[in-house]
């Protein structure tokens, strides 16, 4: 069984494209219970953010599991295969588990560092438990994968780069506006995103700021801390009227910033720059074709984002980290791998011990504590026999090819792993182990 997955991005296609894709409760139901127990799939994890989506899958053949998934991804959202496939990038073995790891580090998100996904991983792998479609294989690969980035975001300066995003948008904001200390600015939304933003307007000095938020108590929460207004959902058209500079980052489904609510009194009175941190986008592209609006996008800050020199050495800090992890895991995998044929070498030994000891008992009538003694003398020299075959083997499973010598093994001792069996090995005194 190999570890396949198979996905769409911001990093293949465009936010609308990525929109058309994103995968509800019940289309991810239906996705796995068309593709778990199948020929081809064995367990399966669904990923579907406003990032990407993707399917993460033990698979039996490769060929197969690919077109079963892809067909069914076409299936559920309703996009025509030949559309889907223009976007959709597969990775196997080494580079899927590589891929997650960077996933799960906030490397491959649009908004890089952020921690966001990290919820969102551990939430696709309990619904994945819930549902049955996640087994041994994927649940260590998950769980791994979600310790990678908590360990990226506690001894990494990863973190730096989503506060660069909020720092780069405000940038743009002066280059168009002028200074910040005389420009009002709306904040919609109270997520960690959107405090951030908050926070970051406040320290800049921003001449006034207000918080938009859908539930109140959030919103308020928000505004006490960064000396802010607070003002409910029903007067977001108003807040609009007032603002130079509107931040924006929900989690809404949808567009809530559209062209007419900017121009419900009408055309903006002076310039404004509007600033989308949100993934589905929280404002209407036609809000940044009206006159005297700026629109600032995700993808056009984390272009320039990762452009910047010291933000590239961040990340290939946190690159660095996440490369020796995949390569632990997958020492640890491969070593794994190769347990049953251990384990069956180790049992056929102590099968043929067995086999001679009712032998030689039924010939020389042994009585119990001779037979007990000759046992264990038997399996003493077993053990010492196997010992370094068996920690050799350990060794080798750790490099790329190790799989060739387990394969090796079984061949030349005719072994079945599905076959081994826990055996009882006599316990040894203390002077027998020397």
């Amino acid at each position: 069984m190999s570890v396949i997955v198979i996905g769409i991005s911001h990093r293949t296609a465009d936010i609308a494209t990525l929109e058309r894709v994103v995968l509800n409760d019940v289309q991810q139901d239906r996705i796995g219970e068309s593709l778990v127990g199948n020929e081809h799939v064995s367990e399966l994890l669904v990923l579907s953010t406003c990032n990407r989506t993707e399917l993460y899958a033990e698979v039996g053949t490769f060929h197969g599991a690919v077109t079963s998934i892809s067909e069914t991804l076409a299936a559920v959202t309703g996009m025509p295969l030949p559309a889907l496939r223009d976007h959709l990038y597969v990775h196997f073995e080494d580079r899927a588990v590589a891929h997650l790891f960077s996933v799960a580090a906030g490397l491959d998100s649009m908004a890089i560092g952020e921690s966001q996904i990290l919820g969102q991983l551990r939430a696709s792998m309990r619904a994945a438990q819930d549902a049955g479609r996640l087994g041994s294989s994927l649940s260590e690969l998950v769980q791994h994968a979600l310790r990678v980035g908590k360990r990226v975001h506690a001894e990494t300066d990863l973190d730096t780069v989503s506060r660069s995003l909020v720092e780069q948008s405000l940038g743009i904001a002066q280059e168009h506006l002028g200074a910040l200390s005389a420009q009002s600015a709306v904040v919609i939304g109270a997520g960690s995103m959107s405090a951030l933003a908050a926070h970051t307007l406040t320290r800049a000095g921003v001449g006034g700021l207000t918080i938009v938020n859908r539930t109140p108590e959030h919103g308020q929460r928000l505004a006490a801390a960064t000396g802010a207004i607070a003002r409910p959902w029903a007067q977001l058209t108003d807040a609009l009227a007032g603002a130079d500079i509107v931040i924006s980052c929900t989690g809404a489904v949808g567009h809530i910033l559209v062209p007419h609510l900017l121009t419900a009194d009408g055309p903006p009175a002076r310039h404004m720059v509007l600033i989308d941190l949100a993934l589905p986008r929280d404002i209407d592209p036609a809000c940044g074709e009206l006159d005297g609006v700026t629109l600032v996008t995700l993808e056009e800050l984390g272009a320039r984002t990762t452009a910047d020199g010291p933000q590239r050495d961040s990340l290939r800090v946190v690159q660095d980290l996440v490369t020796a992890e995949v390569a632990e895991f997958l020492v640890l995998r491969r070593s794994a791998a190769v347990v049953p044929t251990v384990s069956a070498l180790r049992v056929r030994a102590a099968d043929v011990v067995d086999a001679e000891m009712d032998r030689l008992v039924g010939r020389l009538q042994l009585t119990d504590a001779q037979a007990a003694q000759v046992r264990q003398t038997l399996h003493r020299v077993t053990e010492k026999i196997l010992h370094t075959p068996t920690v050799r083997m350990k060794q080798l499973a750790g490099e790329e090819h190790g799989q060739d010598y387990a394969a090796l093994l079984r061949t030349l001792f005719d072994l079945d792993p599905h076959e081994a069996r826990v055996s009882r090995v006599p316990r040894l005194s203390d002077g027998d182990r020397r």
